[in-house]
């Protein structure tokens, strides 16, 4: 249990409700309801083992707090995720019910296994440590196989070591999906790229190969997808942005608009996940108060890059 203030409000309550549930309890010394309320969740936060954190907030002497979660009586208790209120109740309730709401919205002990094992498995790939990395990210979707983040992490890696069989398996329902999820479609891009590169009669030949047939014919569509195929699989993203551009300038429909489609993974593939960080406007907390000075925010050299080529190709489409 945590004492929290609008110092620290920011810290313990916004930043880390982005990896732990936060449950706010708003209260003050003269209130009976708050005092019979207290214990059931301090010996909650010790039975749920980590699954949330117990910060309470003395409403009289954090009024500007009160005010911005529109406390109108105590106790209260907000349920604060990834920096936003995500339910809530008021008044005294007993055990059973606290429980009741708690089941209703944190993770349960498989989901908080498989998260960490997935967090452990960044920690390794940062390490240099894929293979590693691999068979905790194996783990954490065993545990939690509707996780979808673990899931394209998993394929991802998977892909990159060589492991196309498992990947396919692995991707396989995720494709059966109806929509299909556009990162999922963009790994079985990338797969299909990584397969074709293995077969004949592109698998043995160079990039000067390619370009020699190019400058005999620049509209070659089915050698420049190709190429462009094969950088693709070897991790030369630009590379074959710039080759598929060129297809798309000559012929936007070619080919069923796979050009199209195949940029359109490799976009998504380059795109920078969104730091959990972001999850509020920076400077401000969920209830828009004013704990941070003003923050100079700079943009990712990655998420540069997929914004320029996603311009690029909005320009060849227009």
């Amino acid at each position: 249990m945590i004492e929290v203030t609008i110092q620290n409000f920011e810290t313990e309550v916004i930043a880390a409700s982005m990896t732990t549930p936060i449950l706010v309890d708003f209260w003050a010394p003269w209130c009976g309801p708050c005092k019979s309320l207290g214990p059931i969740l301090e010996q909650l936060e010790v039975d749920y083992q980590g699954r949330f954190t117990l910060v309470k907030i003395n409403s009289d002497e954090e009024q500007q707090l009160a005010k911005a979660f529109g406390i109108r009586s105590i106790p209260t208790c907000i349920l604060m995720s990834q920096g936003k209120p995500v339910d809530g109740f008021m008044g005294a309730q007993t055990a059973a019910q606290v429980r009741q709401f708690l089941d209703k919205h944190l993770p349960d002990e498989g989901e908080l296994n498989a998260a960490s094992d997935a967090d452990e498995a960044q920690a390794l790939l940062q390490a240099g440590d894929p293979q590693a990395a691999l068979e905790k990210l194996a783990d954490a979707l065993a545990k939690d196989p509707g996780n979808d983040d673990t899931r394209f992490d998993y394929i991802r890696l998977l892909i990159s070591l060589g492991g196309l069989e498992e990947a396919g398996a692995a991707l396989a329902p995720k494709l059966a999906e109806i929509p299909r999820k556009l990162r999922f479609d963009a790994l079985a891009h990338w797969l299909g790229a990584v397969e074709f590169s293995t077969q004949p009669p592109y698998d043995s030949w160079t990039v000067a190969q390619f370009d020699e047939h190019i400058a005999q014919n620049k509209r070659d569509f089915d050698v420049r997808f190709a190429k462009a195929r094969l950088l693709m699989a070897a991790g030369e993203w630009v590379a074959a942005m710039d080759e598929l551009l060129e297809i798309i300038m000559r012929d936007k429909k070619w080919g069923d608009e796979a050009p199209r489609k195949t940029m359109v993974a490799i976009l998504e593939l380059l795109t920078p996940p969104k730091p959990k960080a972001d999850a509020q406007t920076p400077g401000k907390s969920a209830g828009g108060i004013e704990v941070l000075g003003k923050t100079a925010v700079q943009e990712d050299p990655q998420a540069a890059l997929v914004s320029n080529y996603r311009r690029k190709l909005s320009m060849m489409l227009n």
